[in-house]
């Protein structure tokens, strides 16, 4: 067996060089040997998008594309959600290990007493419009939560990190609720302790005038498999953000914004929202095959299918599907399901998307468990960004904590115009 290393040949030097190969990589640095003169700054690879570039070595999430598979710390993300818990899961993503009973308990424990958030926070929302965005009120509030928690920027304390950990995953549903009861003109509804984590979110979006609200515990598993789903997903947009903000030492709050804003675009949180648009057009089961027709002649698109990373079906959509059929024994059927079902089951047996590897991902089913469960579009994003709180938390203590991690600053191109002189207004054409 060869030895792990590249041998690359300069064309046009003639040079040779032998480039070490770790976990199937290279480091892009060793390319800077590679030089066509002394003055020459060397070889940068160039790959817009990260299309092919690793930022880091993570021991988070695991990811086969090809083979559907997606893995929490090597944990099956059919497992988790079959059997675990939100907050365990979450404990899993931050830790490393599933907790012992008692390190789970306390763990809940403390999450549940940091639910509450200060009351100038209320009076900082009561500042946005009443038709403003509850993401963008979302991004706004927990990155002005740095400003209530000065002691965020210790952030090289491993005690303090935690603190802040704690306060993160406990406040995210608050401020969602509350950015969501704002765009209503609803006054707020606070925490309550006794309840679940999904279920005490229930609780601060829908509760009215009764004493005690009791979330239906189909939707409250539901809602918790949902957020499970949604914890992690190797170096997504938002993730990166996390990590490339993160990586000034910032505080985790302003972090967690960046992050949020991130997944504030339809390219990344706001998909599922596209999916429903699709699924209300195409308007009944009989119409699937028409739509299909024009997706092939490039006159329509077909969301929720295909992903940048998966090339076989989106585990995550299976389990959502499984979900789905559960919820709609409480809320009854949404007939978008039924157009959705056609649709998958004509597009998996048609050549043109096969051969393509255009499969549902997880945003082609969540958003119909979303609005059969009364979620109004906006939150969407929001459900999102709670769900995946603690896997950016995750990706922001590994990034601190990794001694090859410097502020991100990645390199460019530069492709304008060489050295020229100022011209006089009056003299220029």
């Amino acid at each position: 067996m060869g030895k792990e290393t590249l041998t690359i040949t300069d064309n046009r030097t003639g040079k040779t060089y032998e480039v070490p190969v770790e976990h199937g990589a290279i480091r892009a640095i060793d390319l800077r040997q590679i030089r066509v003169s002394d003055d020459d700054f060397g070889l940068l690879s160039y790959d817009p998008a990260f299309m092919n570039t690793a930022s880091c070595k993570s021991t988070i999430t695991f990811i086969d594309g090809d083979k559907g598979i997606l893995r929490y710390r090597g944990y099956p993300i059919e497992q988790l959600a079959e059997r675990s818990t939100f907050l365990e899961t979450a404990y899993l993503i931050l830790h490393g290990e599933l907790p012992t009973r008692p390190q789970l308990e306390d763990w809940i424990y403390h999450i549940t007493h940091h639910t509450m958030i200060h009351e100038n926070i209320k009076k900082f929302m009561d500042g946005f419009h009443y038709d403003a965005h509850p993401m963008g009120i979302l991004a706004g509030t927990v990155g002005a939560l740095s400003t209530f928690y000065p002691d965020a920027k210790n952030i090289l304390d491993p005690a303090n990190r935690q603190r802040q950990i704690y306060r993160l995953i406990a406040k995210m549903p608050t401020l969602a609720a509350f950015a969501y009861r704002h765009s209503l003109g609803m006054q707020y509804a606070y925490p309550d302790n006794d309840l679940s984590y999904g279920g005490n979110f229930l609780n601060m979006l829908f509760k009215a005038t009764e004493l005690k609200y009791k979330p239906d515990p189909v939707l409250e598993k539901a809602l918790d498999v949902l957020f499970i789903l949604h914890v992690d997903h190797e170096q997504n947009c938002s993730a990166n953000a996390m990590r490339s903000v993160g990586s000034s030492h910032v505080d985790p709050y302003s972090a967690v914004a960046a992050a949020t804003a991130a997944l504030y675009g339809p390219l990344h949180g706001g998909a599922n929202e596209a999916v429903l648009r699709m699924l209300r057009e195409i308007g009944s089961k009989d119409k699937v095959g028409e739509f299909l027709k024009k997706v092939k002649a490039r006159e329509a698109l077909l969301m929720g299918f295909g992903h940048r990373v998966y090339k076989s079906y989106d585990p995550r959509a299976k389990v959502i599907r499984q979900t789905a059929e559960q919820v709609f024994t409480v809320t009854g059927r949404n007939p978008l399901l039924d157009i959705a079902l056609e649709l998958e089951r004509i597009a998996l047996e048609d050549d043109f998307f096969v051969n393509r590897r255009l499969y549902p991902n997880v945003d082609f089913y969540s958003g119909i468990i979303y609005q059969a469960m009364q979620f109004p579009v906006d939150i969407y994003p929001v459900l999102f960004a709670i769900g995946r709180t603690p896997g950016w938390l995750a990706q922001w203590q590994e990034m601190l904590t990794d001694s090859e991690q410097k502020i991100c600053r990645p390199r460019q191109l530069y492709i304008g115009s060489a050295e020229r002189d100022y011209v006089p207004i009056e003299k220029r054409k």
